[in-house]
């Protein structure tokens, strides 16, 4: 099940999403001495992730983050680089932790090989993430593989997905923005004990609409979370407006 809380125009919604998702990592910590989470990135993840490195009570040296998904064959340097955003503006303000970063530029199929057996060492306390505005999950675009056991996979990205990217600010021009990525795979994200959804933003009121009404398909990927156990999704009021509205 999807759990709602629309968050008031006085607070940015990251900041609760932050202050849950780490009452989950300390839960973790206790009863495990150690906690393993998901990070992803772009606009929906900024004021979770400037929250969330400075939440009390955190040993981070006891935290491995792994990483949801990265562009195939972007330069680590390249302002769009998945990986260089996390490690600004994650990594850098908390060095203690084991980041498990996805590398676009390896092998593909051996970098889903060491993914896949770094992940499947333990379970997963957490998992942030958003949802793209062809509601998609991760880098999982319609219609995603909702069948596949593997932990990642390598993703074509559609043009919604794409555009998405570009009107972001994350790309020049269309053209620029990769084809292929390397993304964690839906049945992986579903095996994660809690998961945190950020989803701000008019733009992506359309996605959550998909998401919470209608069947639960592939073409909408982000509807799969409503079989999940324990999902809660962040919401402002704009993200919100079309769940009163009919399926």
């Amino acid at each position: 099940m999807v759990t709602i809380e629309v968050i008031p125009d006085t607070q940015p919604l990251g900041w609760r999403a932050a202050a849950f998702g780490a009452v989950a990592i300390r839960a973790a910590l206790a009863r495990n001495g150690e906690a393993r989470i998901v990070l992803a990135t772009g606009v929906s993840q900024l004021a979770m992730l400037d929250r969330l490195v400075a939440e009390p009570g955190i040993d981070w040296s006891r935290v491995t983050a792994f990483h949801l998904d990265e562009y195939i064959g972007l330069p680590e340097g390249h302002p769009a680089s998945f990986r260089r955003y996390l490690e600004e503006r994650f990594v850098a303000r908390v060095p203690a932790v084991r980041f498990v970063p996805v590398d676009g530029n390896r092998d593909p199929a051996a970098e889903i090989e060491r993914l896949g057996a770094l992940i499947a060492a333990g379970p997963i306390d957490v998992c942030f993430a958003g949802l793209g505005e062809n509601c998609h999950l991760a880098f999982n675009d319609p219609p995603a593989d909702f069948e596949t056991e593997a932990a990642y996979l390598v993703v074509t990205l559609d043009e919604a997905c794409r555009r998405q990217q570009l009107g972001e600010g994350w790309f020049p021009t269309f053209a620029d923005v990769p084809t292929e990525a390397i993304s964690m795979s839906v049945r992986q994200i579903m095996r994660s004990a809690a998961v945190v959804l950020s989803v701000p933003e008019a733009r992506k009121a359309k996605a959550v609409h998909e998401m919470m009404t209608g069947d639960v398909t592939p073409l909408h990927p982000g509807s799969i979370l409503r079989h999940h156990p324990n999902t809660t999704m962040f919401l402002d009021r704009e993200s919100a407006a079309l769940l009163s509205a009919p399926g």
